[in-house]
């Protein structure tokens, strides 16, 4: 077991690690997994997780929306850092499906984007190779690439 005094000493470190920029709980466990005894470190997160600083759900939202505003990415790009962050399956899809209307548009508007920078040194076939390798999705690419 542990002491109250080692709990509050490694919570400051996960706390400091979190508050820095939002953390998954998967990045929390790969972070500490050497440093911090596993039943400590599990008990540390299930606190932080009721304190309501490790929300996944929360995690999704930001996430996406700050891939909307900054960068140019399919639906399957967008799922796939997430899934690489090491969250659930679920809530990611539940946070699509609830969304997908916003969602569809950005990746619309995202492809349209990409196909003005390419226009003006590849060929049509290309940027449409290009759009599938970068997982756009058939309907989308044949709507803006007209």
């Amino acid at each position: 077991m542990y002491s109250i005094e080692e709990f509050e000493k490694e919570k400051t470190k996960v706390m400091n690690y979190i508050m820095y920029k939002k953390r998954t709980i998967q990045e929390v466990k790969n972070k500490f997994q050497n440093t911090i005894q596993n039943d400590l470190l599990c008990d540390i997160i299930e606190y932080v997780k009721e304190a309501g600083y490790l929300n996944e759900e929360d995690y999704v939202k930001r996430a996406v929306n700050e891939f909307m505003a900054l960068k140019n990415l399919s639906i399957r790009e967008m799922k796939y850092k997430l899934y690489q962050k090491g969250l659930q399956k679920e809530v990611i899809e539940d946070y699509f499906d609830a969304h997908i209307d916003e969602i569809e548009e950005y990746e619309k508007a995202s492809a349209q984007k990409i196909i003005i920078k390419k226009q003006a040194t590849l060929e049509k076939e290309e940027i449409r190779n290009c759009l599938m390798k970068k997982g756009y999705r058939e309907n989308t690419i044949k709507e803006v690439l007209i």
